[in-house]
């Protein structure tokens, strides 16, 4: 039988190739021109990433976001005129900020963080992989954190714990008319909380991570372990809370689940 040429099938024609990815597109700002350019030279050196626009300060940045509209801005800390801390809550409703400066003050990271910054990498702390991995990973809803930054949050997780069991929220007085097993699950997480459920100090730690609304990401970054041994704490903690969710866990952990008390149940 020979071949019908109205039929004939063109190789590939039954397996479309799929489009291309469009290029993550970066703002890039900071006051040095020599760190501006090699940013710019290494980012598009990569086949999924362009380099839009570049800036000098946090006006220049904003302008360059607002006309170009990126994926992703690089945003120095320290600058003259508007500086990046200035700069973010301009930049934040554009497109996510990843912080990419010298700057690792335990304050100043917390204060882009709080501004709303995506991620916070300080120089001299990552390889250039894992800065093309920060950026891609940004555009996902992924955050990074170089070991400084990390450092800052975790402390600032501490000192809010320590915080909360230094200050309860309730206070005892012959007027409140509750007693105090009525008034525990309001007092924070103690060591007391650690025993009962029989939590060791890691996954205790894990679980107030959890409770304050971090990702398995974040936690393996805040506590300079892998995201599989973040998962592997996180499944002895559901076993000893009883519990199949986040949600779940953090209800009991914080005494707020319906049922659940301050124990295992």
């Amino acid at each position: 039988m020979q071949n019908d040429p109205q039929h004939a099938v063109t190789p590939f024609a039954l397996f479309p190739t799929a489009p291309p990815t469009p290029a993550v597109r970066i703002v890039v700002a900071d006051d040095n021109p020599v760190v501006r350019a090699g940013l710019t030279a290494l980012l598009s050196g990569r086949e999924d990433i362009t380099v839009v626009a570049e800036a000098a300060d946090g006006r220049e940045a904003y302008e360059a976001a607002s006309r170009h509209r990126p994926d992703v801005i690089l945003l120095d800390v320290r600058m003259p005129g508007v500086d990046g801390i200035s700069a973010l809550p301009y930049l934040v409703p554009i497109a996510p900020v990843l912080m990419l400066t010298y700057s690792g003050e335990p304050e100043t990271v917390r204060e882009a963080l709080r501004g709303g910054a995506d991620g916070y990498l300080v120089h001299g702390e990552f390889t250039t992989d894992q800065l093309v991995t920060a950026v891609r990973d940004t555009v996902r809803g992924r955050t990074h954190l170089t070991p400084t930054a990390a450092s800052a949050l975790m402390q600032q997780l501490r000192d809010a714990n320590a915080h909360v069991k230094n200050h309860p929220t309730h206070e005892l007085s012959p007027t409140s008319g509750k007693a105090l097993s009525q008034l525990q699950p309001s007092m924070g997480q103690s060591s007391s909380d650690r025993s009962r459920f029989q939590l060791s100090a890691r996954e205790a730690e894990i679980m107030n991570l959890i409770a304050s609304g971090m990702t398995n990401q974040q936690i393996a970054a805040a506590c300079f372990i892998s995201e599989k041994t973040v998962k592997n704490h996180i499944n002895r903690i559901f076993a000893k809370l009883h519990s199949t969710s986040r949600a779940e866990a953090a209800a009991k952990w914080l005494g707020t689940a319906p049922s659940s008390g301050r124990g295992v149940g």
